[in-house]
């Protein structure tokens, strides 16, 4: 954009310097028509130029194209020869594999379904087996509820779990089944465990055929520990109803008749079975379950009061269990005493006689030192005798000889 001038006020420069830009520009205009103008014709030449090249290149692309019809169609034809040979190799293969792939499939299908099936008969065997070991086992579930129903059942097994304990742990001389607590009683505990009596001790009165003359000593008989198995199932049982019900008032008459339970059952073994000196002081007290050991111990003081008041020990099977190891240890303590006591007696003994050992030990070696002082003479004289009688020989030779051949020389002179 040219910025023209205007005059003003008629001043000469400014019209000077105007005249002289209209100048420029009309020169200007004219040099730019004229590039113009040869841009054109240049651009007229180069397109002709462009077109015929462009013509040139279409005819070379048109005989190109029509030889690489060719070459395509035949490439074409060759490519679908090699297809249609290809994929007829193909499907032979591929029908042979085919064949190859059923014949293993149908083959290991077989087998696999053979095994499976022999595999699903053999675990229904074992299901079957386990559901009649199931129907046994509650059938004896069962049987095992109806016996614990009864009172008189449900002490013989509580009996029999505490026998068994016993019989475990213990020697056949070291307890007494049904033994009678003291002399002339009809009541008797169910285990009595033989406890070893001192001389100031009582022992027990032993079972009925047992009791001893009178002359026998109390000393000579060991101290028995009475066990009683118990079993208050139904209590029990309430007690643990109550608490799964959430009924707090049934849960704690329940506990207090189990409480009460236990201190008749405690009572009964104290006025029947504990009479010292033919028993300890204190009896045992068996529960045959777990549980109900644990919930009489949670019970505050209740173990206690059993203890202080009727001189009873309350024991599961594993404090029983436990009981018994301690009174073993106690056992074999005793017989090592006794066992000590016999050893220092045997060993005094041998002492004395190992003191009568050496003196005869002396005396034989003396008479060992004679005799061979007597050997020691006997051979000396027995070398002297030699010595004499082989002289004797040699004296008496030459002698010998001339009476033997009279009138031969005398050869065993000096001359």
């Amino acid at each position: 954009m040219i910025l023209r001038l205007r005059p003003k006020d008629g001043n000469p420069h400014l019209i000077t310097l105007t005249q002289a830009q209209d100048r420029l520009e009309r020169s200007l205009q004219e040099e730019l028509r004229g590039t113009r103008s040869e841009l054109a014709h240049n651009l007229t030449k180069i397109m002709e130029l462009e077109a015929s090249q462009l013509a040139a290149l279409r005819q070379e692309i048109a005989r190109f194209g029509q030889g690489n019809d060719q070459k395509m169609e035949q490439l074409r034809e060759t490519v679908d020869r090699k297809l249609r040979d290809l994929q007829t190799d193909n499907a032979a293969r591929l029908e042979q594999i085919r064949k190859t792939v059923d014949d293993k499939l149908h083959e290991t299908l077989e087998k696999r379904l053979g095994e499976s099936f022999k595999l699903v008969g053999d675990r229904l065997e074992q299901v079957q087996a386990g559901l009649g070991e199931m129907r046994a086992l509650a059938a004896g579930v069962g049987d095992l509820k109806r016996v614990l129903v009864n009172v008189k059942n449900r002490g013989t097994w509580g009996e029999v779990q505490l026998i068994s304990i016993i019989q475990d742990l213990l020697a056949p001389h070291q307890y007494e089944l049904n033994a009678a607590m003291q002399p002339g009683s009809q009541e008797r505990v169910e285990v009595a465990i033989r406890l070893p009596g001192s001389a100031g001790s009582a022992g027990s009165a032993g079972s009925a055929g047992t009791a001893g003359s009178a002359g026998e000593g109390i000393k000579d008989r060991p101290v028995l520990l009475p066990i009683d198995a118990k079993f208050p199932k139904e209590d029990y049982e309430r007690l643990v109803s109550a608490r799964e019900n959430g009924d707090s008032l049934a849960s704690e008459e329940a506990g207090k008749l189990l409480e009460r339970r236990l201190k008749i059952s405690a009572k009964d073994i104290y006025e029947k079975y504990i009479h010292p000196p033919y028993t300890t002081d204190f009896g045992i007290l068996f529960l045959p379950s777990e549980g109900l050991f644990a919930e009489i111990l949670s019970r505050p003081g209740l173990a206690e009061s059993l203890q202080r008041e009727f001189r009873v020990v309350i024991a599961g099977p594993t404090t029983l269990a436990a009981m018994i190891n301690s009174l073993q240890m106690g056992f074999r303590t005793l017989a090592v005493e006794q066992r000590t006591t016999e050893v220092w007696r045997t060993l005094s003994l041998v002492k004395t006689e190992f003191e009568k050992f050496g003196a005869l030990l002396d005396k034989t070696r003396k008479k060992l030192q004679e005799a061979a002082d007597t050997v020691d003479l006997a051979d000396k004289k027995s070398r002297t005798i030699q010595g004499k009688l082989k002289k004797a020989e040699q004296l008496q030779e030459p002698e010998r000889v001339t009476q033997a051949l009279p009138g031969l020389p005398d050869f065993g002179s000096a001359d």
